[in-house]
């Protein structure tokens, strides 16, 4: 299937084009190393915060081929710091794919048999229509001009990118954190779309504890001065301070309490003394130091206001008079629910509130529970029990589809 990016008439419909004749060289976020689905005026994405954004493009990858009656598709959906490049080297960073443990060549994942599409979400700054992208109004980087972003947002603008691919059921919708909220809006609001869903460490709603965490990372950003307003990428600053304490403190509720022990204890960074000072003196401050300082190079500040805000904001019984049911009510889907022992972000209490959520709507329903001390990126990590659940979760999905 050609998959090249598609090709724009003039720099109206071209950000990075318009970018270009202002003498400045495009971002990731205007000119992806990867394809991008344009659409113009005539097919606005409608946001739930009333806007109707247009036009949007959407950045995404794909592995594998899709089969003739197109019925072997696999929807990938990243998570808060992810992006499209599933199983393909990060066009910023260089390292590899960020789930090429799970999907590849003869993993449960198999892009030998499924033709896998992952997506940048809206919002995000990896090519997809986000606050860094320009206003075509205004000529201008949207800023905070931008329109709130929710997860059901995310989702329209994924099946808009499915219908211009021409795909009209999923045989799996997957993901992780913020992906399984994505899975988990797809399967409510698209069921006949997904065969099978497959949410892993994630939950139905976030928590007030999730919201406050978020609030504190977003509060770092924009105390940051050279975050200015919200204006950085005109004003040439970046407020990679803020930034970079935002993912220090969100990295810590990735880990386990266990993990963090086994990787540092309370080792020293240099010899076996304190410094007496306020350097990185134990080994976990210097480890997340790099990690505030990577993430920076590759991440816009804006963006993560943004997405944070998203998973906020997300509440699938709310959406549904208040019972998680509801959202199910009728579904086909067969659904493969995962949590980790170790995930305190989104605990097992989650996944199991999914589950009970499923049961009573009476759809087909398997749980897993992963024993595991690496916490919330368990599902990133090279974890065999996830991997054969998955194995043989997508598997009999593939039979019964005939694949």
């Amino acid at each position: 299937m050609d998959t090249t990016p598609e090709t724009c008439l003039d720099s109206r419909t071209d950000p990075a084009a318009r970018l270009r004749e202002t003498g400045r060289e495009p971002s990731q976020a205007l000119d992806p190393k990867s394809p991008v689905a344009r659409f113009g005026t005539d097919r606005p994405l409608p946001m739930d915060s009333g806007v109707m954004l247009a036009p949007f493009q959407v950045a995404y990858q794909t592995a594998g081929t899709l089969n003739a009656d197109r019925s072997n598709a696999v929807l990938i959906c990243h998570a808060l710091t992810g992006d499209q490049h599933f199983a393909h080297t990060h066009p910023v960073t260089g390292k590899p794919g960020w789930w090429e443990t799970l999907v590849g060549p003869g993993k449960p994942v198999d892009t030998d048999r499924f033709f896998v599409v992952c997506s940048n979400v809206i919002g995000s700054c990896m090519g997809s229509t986000g606050p860094a992208s320009l206003n075509p109004d205004t000529n201008r980087p949207y800023g905070l001009d931008f329109p709130l972003v929710t997860i059901r947002d995310m989702v329209r603008a994924q099946a808009m990118l499915l219908d211009h691919l021409g795909i009209g059921e999923l045989l799996l919708c997957i993901g992780g954190s913020m992906g399984g909220m994505q899975v988990l809006q797809w399967a409510a609001l698209y069921p006949e779309r997904v065969f099978a869903a497959m949410p892993i460490a994630t939950g139905a709603r976030h928590s007030a504890q999730n919201i406050a965490f978020h609030e504190v990372g977003r509060q770092a950003i924009m105390a940051d001065p050279a975050w200015a307003d919200g204006r950085y990428l005109e004003a040439g600053t970046r407020p990679s301070k803020g930034l970079g304490v935002a993912r220090m403190g969100a990295h810590i509720t990735y880990l386990s309490e266990a993990a963090l022990h086994r990787k540092f204890g309370r080792r020293f960074q240099a010899g076996s003394a304190p410094t007496f000072s306020f350097n990185a003196d134990f080994q976990i401050e210097s480890y997340l130091r790099h990690q505030g300082l990577s993430f920076v190079e590759r991440f816009d500040a804006n963006a993560y206001l943004y997405l944070t805000r998203a998973m906020d904001y997300f509440d699938l019984a709310e959406d549904h008079g208040g019972v998680l049911a509801n959202a199910f009510r009728g579904t086909r889907t067969r659904f493969c629910v995962m949590s980790f022992t170790s995930d305190w972000l989104f605990p097992t209490a989650d996944s199991r509130a999914i589950v009970h959520a499923l049961n009573a709507a009476s759809a087909p329903v398997a749980f897993v529970e992963v024993e595991s001390d690496k916490g919330h990126d368990a599902f990133l990590l090279d974890e065999p029990a996830m991997f054969s659940a998955a194995k043989g979760f997508i598997d009999a999905a593939a039979r019964a589809r005939g694949l």
